[in-house]
């Protein structure tokens, strides 16, 4: 008999910034290092023969929790990659609950009717999830194997395991991130002892704790997808610039003038750059709830993402929607090749330093503004 435990990746970027990440390459949170530390801290003393991880970054880096303080040898199988989504890959939640909701539904539903370009269907990852579990049994006789996989593939494996095919996964329960299941395999025979078990997260760190998606229907404002159109600074110029004013007038107050001119014109500058991926409105159903403006062009030669502008209206802030522009960002600039994001940001700005250093952004400089004091802030967006 060979004991499996199959344990979810780490919190990581299409979890945070509600991006659907199948064969995505996405980064570690800086809460997933945490689970990470606490994952370790339960296996610390359980014994472990063996331990395989799909090929990617995530599953790769929170199986370091296990092989590195056992001296275990990592063994990558792409196999255990997540659901393939093809040309899905790294589009917004929102994005498709606005554009392909039937299709969309079909995929939270695992049935039989999902199929999109490139991607891969239920049977397909259920056939390759039961395939390797039963091949390692076979490779590791007698022994204990982690295996670290990704949250709907670990789905598609224990419905498979219960005999369940597409369509009828709904009763199937979620995996927080770092949650272990357990298998034991004999011969052909599989059984479950335990599912999605996060016992070792304390709340404050678990992802599930924060999101109600999952337990109550219609979620919570904080789980709400936004999806992203170009901003037309043409038609939307007063829009853009009453935002870069109440921005500015919220941070400085009154007494320092409101450059509008300059801002538009920079505006303006980064928009003619590429009117696709400069300049954004962030979209909650039909009303627009933020802006995000990049700079396409500053920072590239040294391998930065600069973006002058993220802006929230004010009825959305502080409900954890936020992210969501930085997400859209890392999707605009690391297929560009840049490796960190680089922003401005008053000192005084309290709630924004406070929120940029929660995501990972750290202070590189000063740099004088239009008339104040600025921190130059920056965060890594490449695979270390």
């Amino acid at each position: 008999m060979t004991k499996f435990y199959v344990i979810r990746h780490a919190e990581a970027e299409g979890n945070l910034y509600r991006r659907i990440h199948g064969w995505y390459d996405s980064l570690i949170t800086p809460n997933g290092y945490r689970q990470i530390a606490a994952l370790e801290g339960r296996f610390a003393q359980e014994p472990i023969d063996a331990v395989y991880s799909s090929d990617l970054f995530r599953t790769q880096t929170t199986a370091g929790a296990i092989y590195r303080p056992h001296g275990l040898t990592l063994h990558t199988r792409s196999s255990l990659r997540e659901f393939g989504v093809g040309v899905w890959e790294d589009r917004t939640w929102g994005d498709l609950e606005r554009h392909e909701p039937v299709l969309l539904n079909h995929f939270n539903h695992a049935d039989s009717e999902f199929q999109v370009e490139g991607g891969e269907t239920v049977e397909q990852v259920q056939a390759r999830m039961k395939g390797t579990l039963l091949e390692l049994a076979q490779v590791h006789p007698g022994r204990t194997v982690a295996l670290f996989s990704h949250g709907a593939a670990i789905r598609c494996l224990q419905g498979a395991v219960r005999g369940l095919g597409p369509g009828e996964l709904d009763g199937l329960g979620h995996s927080d991130n770092t949650a272990v299941t357990c298998f034991e395999v004999e011969g052909e025979h599989i059984r479950t002892i335990f599912e999605n078990d996060n016992s070792h997260l304390p709340e404050e760190i678990s992802t599930l704790a924060r999101q109600r998606w999952w337990k109550e229907e219609g979620g919570h404002l904080a789980d709400a997808n936004m999806w992203f159109r170009p901003l037309d600074l043409e038609k939307e110029r007063d829009f853009y610039l009453e935002a870069r004013r109440e921005a500015w007038v919220d941070i400085h107050g009154p007494e320092i003038p409101f450059d509008g001119t300059g801002f538009y014109q920079d505006a303006l500058r980064c928009w003619e750059q590429d009117r696709s991926r400069s300049l954004f409105a962030a979209m909650r159903g039909e009303r627009v709830a933020g802006v995000l403006q990049l700079d396409l062009e500053r920072c590239a030669g040294e391998g930065s993402g600069y973006i002058p502008f993220v802006y929230m209206t004010p009825q959305y802030r502080k409900q954890g929607l936020g992210v969501q522009l930085i997400g859209q960002a890392v999707s605009v600039y690391r297929p560009l090749g840049r490796e960190r994001l680089r922003l401005r940001c008053a000192p005084e700005n309290a709630v924004a330093q406070r929120f940029y250093e929660k995501y990972g952004f750290t202070k590189v400089g000063e740099e004088q503004g239009a008339r104040v004091k600025l921190d130059m802030l920056e965060k890594s967006i490449a695979y270390e």
